[in-house]
């Protein structure tokens, strides 16, 4: 007999319910960053730093991409966790089948546009001509293995919204150690350059993929849908489409404004992007998990709303609010005190050390705002509420955006305007959400 892996978070203490769903989720993105920073780390130590700084001028438009087919499957797995809930089994399936087929069509339709688009799309951020060549060849790569992207994270959705974010971990692992050998034999043994480590990065999503789909098909019977994961239902798209969409553009907008900001960056020079490429890289390593404990508590809310547990909600949000600000306080203090090694991790020109130590050092004390603000954005989440977090994120990252271009061209601040300009945006998404709060008026929906 086959063993259920999923967890009903209708029931027990909601405090260690969070922490023990949040450990899986974090270790999982902390992998996923880790066989992306390797990519960085071994072009910046291997090749060069043209190498690195075309990595890292793609990364933003890799990240943006898949960020929406993620937001696609956040939003689906919100419906799904709600419907688990619920109890509501045949529902259940049909929203797990209709959204599979309707993303990998997208991610599909996304590789088709993007892949000879490439070099338009680099020209317009300004990508530097001496890097577009490495550039464009490295994120054609990537944009080809985005289906088994899309397949990895919506298996990983599904299987965090019925209560299990202990199996895409597993899976997540075997794949990063897996990527990071790849990207030795690939880069230094087959002298692949950038293109070796995009080559090793889709086979170990494809590998992910598979691991997935054989666990599910033997530890989860509600998901072991056989031919009905053909089955598409149109009067469910709809719905799914409304989540899926403003989540997938909620989860975009932020990233729309690190890609405004690359552009900007890119017209520092050379040195400045190779440290922007890593100062990105140890950014998210900060900020992600501030992330999934938003996602955390997301799942947490949507399976109670959908079992009518209104009481525990509320609890959800404030004890996942104490886990948020907790780990903003952990994470500044570490990058305060160890900027320096970080930096030295990607590479050894001192210019380029020093330009990032300089970033991490002055946007380390600011950390704590932003795990306040994906805080309240789980939590609508959560209640089903959509909207406000895409009307947050969109002003998140147009008053980071907008503060930028005066820092940096008007007042000469360099790459020093960019934490600034992140602090600027978080406190303008936080004057929008707070209110929403204070008033009470979708706590109590």
């Amino acid at each position: 007999m086959t063993k259920n892996t999923t967890k009903d978070m209708t029931k027990g203490a909601i405090l260690p319910l969070i922490i023990k769903f949040t450990i899986p989720l974090v270790l999982g993105n902390l992998l996923q960053l880790c066989y992306n920073a390797a990519d960085s780390i071994i072009v910046g130590r291997f090749i060069s730093n043209d190498a690195l700084a075309a990595v890292g001028t793609s990364n933003p438009i890799m990240t943006l991409i898949i960020l929406f087919t993620q937001g696609i499957c956040l939003g689906s797995g919100i419906l799904i966790g709600t419907a688990y809930g619920a109890k509501q089994y045949e529902k259940l399936e049909k929203q797990v089948s209709t959204a599979f087929l309707a993303g990998c069509f997208f991610a599909l339709l996304i590789t088709v546009v993007t892949v000879p688009l490439a070099p338009w799309i680099l020209r317009l951020m300004q990508v530097d001509a001496a890097i577009l060549p490495l550039t464009c060849g490295y994120l054609r790569i990537i944009m080809c293995g985005l289906i088994f992207s899309f397949i990895y994270n919506y298996f990983a959705s599904i299987m965090r919204a019925l209560g299990d974010s202990k199996s895409p971990l597993l899976f997540l692992g075997i794949s990063a150690f897996i990527n990071i050998v790849g990207d030795f034999i690939f880069v230094v043994w087959f002298s692949m350059r950038t293109y070796g480590c995009a080559v090793s990065t889709v086979l170990c999503e494809m590998l992910s993929c598979v691991l997935c789909w054989i666990y599910i098909k033997r530890k989860i019977p509600v998901l072991d849908l056989g031919k009905k994961w053909f089955l598409f239902d149109k009067s469910m798209l709809k719905e799914i489409l409304s989540y899926g969409f403003v989540s997938a553009m909620q989860q975009s907008t932020v990233q729309i404004g690190k890609l405004g900001v690359q552009g900007i960056v890119n017209t520092m020079g050379v040195t400045s992007t190779a440290a922007f490429a890593a100062i990105n890289r140890v950014d998210d390593f900060a900020y992600i998990p501030e992330q999934n404990i938003g996602h955390a508590m997301t799942s947490v809310m949507a399976q109670n709303r959908g079992a009518g547990e209104m009481e525990r909600v509320k609890k959800a949000f404030h004890c996942g609010m104490l886990v948020e600000i907790c780990y903003g306080i952990l994470a500044g203090v570490v990058l305060l005190l160890f900027a320096t090694p970080i930096m030295e991790l990607f590479t050894e020109d001192g210019e380029t050390i020093a330009l990032g130590v300089s970033y991490l050092r002055v946007i380390a004390f600011m950390y704590v705002i932003p795990a306040i603000t994906n805080g309240v954005q789980g939590y609508f989440r959560g209640m089903g509420d959509l909207k406000i977090t895409l009307w947050s994120s969109t002003i998140n990252f147009g008053a980071r955006l907008l503060a930028c271009i005066p820092l940096v061209f008007c007042f000469d601040m360099g790459i020093l305007a960019l934490p600034w300009a992140y602090l600027i945006g978080w406190l303008a998404m936080m004057i929008y959400e707070l209110p929403f709060l204070v008033k009470g008026k979708y706590r109590n929906r």
